[in-house]
């Protein structure tokens, strides 16, 4: 049984009741089933949140090869269809969704919803809640949306979410007051994928040069790789070191600031931003120049209203922001945090006004800086105060040696779960051992900053620090915990919050 491997033991679950046993498995003495995808407990669940007469929204995804204009550059990739971002998917609070995915790339593929407490077996991680869709075959989602908020989708294979696999999943919520006139959806990326390299040979070279190239935060940078995408150390002062790769285009809706995507309003109008960085290692520092942001919503729920003048974002994390539009032609710049290089569009509210340049550096990208820690939940999104049940310490660690991101000291799938059960309290700490900033995401849960910070699915834990959260286990399962830096998540930084009967 020595060769017995996590990773094993979670395929195994994938099936019609989803039973686990593992206790008799590692010899501890004591069997204990984790809760399956497809088990009994994971189906009750969802028939709770169906109301009666709930509607249907349907969709199709279709990934596949794609040549993709990012603005006068024609760029190879994947995609799910002619643009990036994808489709924009938008549905209500307590709708049921169906997406049909059809795979017609050349390697297995999947689709996460990124911050949807979803049912576990539709959540879209191979080998934990799926088999993977392998090309020329397909796959139905089919998942109530409990929640309203701003979310994602993307790939939970490989490198795949840094090609032009991504797209925005809108949950309205049909008792919100609303007060603003406009919308504005706003993605921000990292482009490297047909620049004469892919994602997957970026992670192969960050592999076989035991990230020596641009392990900027985790041991320390020793100097760039060329052409393999792989950058100098990258340091930020917020952030300690901000990332691996030196990406040679930073996008903000699939465009780059040569050719920038325009954003058209009137003078005094409210606007709406949801904002939402889909980079996989990158974050943005986003600004609007001649204007303060009111932070309204994080991660999908309500926030006490935070006025600022910039935003830092990890990858993953999504803002909801309030901007009442000055008079003139703006830049909306997302810097890339301590790397060289920025994405941008323009907001413009009068015709003849001059277009910025695309270095534009708004004075607001040096103002005040807030962080999704920095935020306070609103009274209607806080968790109700009881008594933790358990504990779980996350000590992020990381290695040169063949590039290699832990948990606790141990690479996925080798990483040991967090064992919860249905109804418990359960306190995370996130305890970073390296030098770097990580996004540290749980999947199909939300949790709470201790001491009345914001309810969110993904935070940004910085060099050196501690963040305590707390979540309620209320969503059997078993949920991939990960850096949402891609590049770290698959060279190990995952594990399970793994729900025990």
């Amino acid at each position: 049984m020595t060769n017995i491997t996590r990773r094993t033991l979670l395929i195994g679950s994938v099936g019609v009741t989803g039973a686990l046993t593992v206790g008799g498995l590692v010899g501890c003495g004591r069997s204990r089933t984790a809760v399956g995808a497809g088990s009994a407990a994971v189906l009750s669940t969802e028939a709770t949140r169906r109301p009666t007469g709930q509607r249907v929204v349907t969709a199709q995804l279709n990934p596949r090869a794609a040549s993709i204009d990012l603005g006068g550059l024609s760029m190879a990739t994947w995609a799910y269809g002619e643009t990036v971002p994808g489709p924009l998917l938008r549905a209500s609070a307590g709708d049921r969704l169906r997406v049909a995915v059809t795979n017609t790339l050349t390697a297995p593929t999947s689709v996460h919803w990124h911050g949807i407490a979803l049912r576990n077996d539709m959540d879209g991680v191979p080998g934990i809640t799926q088999k993977p869709i392998d090309p020329g075959t397909g796959f139905t989602y089919d998942f109530t949306a409990p929640e309203p908020g701003t979310y994602f989708y993307h790939p939970h294979s490989g490198v795949q979410l840094d090609r032009g696999l991504h797209g925005v999943l809108i949950i309205d919520d049909p008792h919100e007051p609303g007060q603003y006139d406009q919308e504005w959806i706003v993605v921000l990326d990292d482009w490297i994928d047909g620049t004469g390299t892919t994602p997957d040979e970026v992670l192969k070279n960050l592999q076989t040069t035991n990230g020596s190239g641009g392990m900027g935060g985790g041991m320390g940078g020793m100097g760039g790789m060329g052409g393999s995408g792989i950058g100098e150390s990258m340091q930020s002062p917020l952030l300690g070191g901000a990332g691996d790769i030196a990406y040679p285009h930073y996008l903000v809706n699939g465009r780059i600031p040569t050719s920038p995507v325009t954003l058209a309003g009137k003078p005094g109008q409210r606007v709406r931003m949801r904002v939402v960085n889909a980079g996989s290692d990158t974050a943005f520092r986003l600004a609007l120049g001649g204007h303060r942001m009111t932070v309204t919503h994080t991660d999908g729920y309500p926030v006490e209203p935070a006025v600022t003048d910039a935003l830092l974002i990890g990858m993953g994390e999504r803002f909801d922001v309030l901007v009442t539009l000055a008079d003139g032609a703006f830049p909306l710049v997302a810097a890339a945090e301590g790397k060289s290089g920025q994405g941008m569009a323009v907001v413009r509210t009068s015709p003849a006004a001059a277009a910025p340049a695309a270095t534009a550096t708004p004075s607001e990208l040096t103002g005040r800086v807030m962080l999704g820690t920095d935020l306070l939940a609103a009274a209607s999104s806080a968790l109700p105060d009881r008594g933790v049940d358990t504990t779980h310490d996350l000590v992020l660690g990381g290695s040169m040696a063949g590039y290699r991101w832990t948990l606790n000291g141990k690479s996925f799938p080798d990483t040991d779960p967090l064992e919860v059960r249905q109804g418990q309290r359960v306190r995370l700490r996130f305890r970073n051992h390296t030098m770097m900033f990580h996004p540290m995401h749980v999947h199909g849960h939300t949790f709470a900053l201790t001491a009345g910070g914001a309810r969110k699915d993904t935070l940004i834990v910085r060099p050196m620090q501690t963040v305590e959260v707390d979540l309620q286990a209320d969503n059997p399962g078993q949920w991939a915990t990960h850096c949402h830096n891609i590049y770290h998540a698959e060279a190990g930084m995952m594990t399970t919050l793994s729900y025990q009967s």
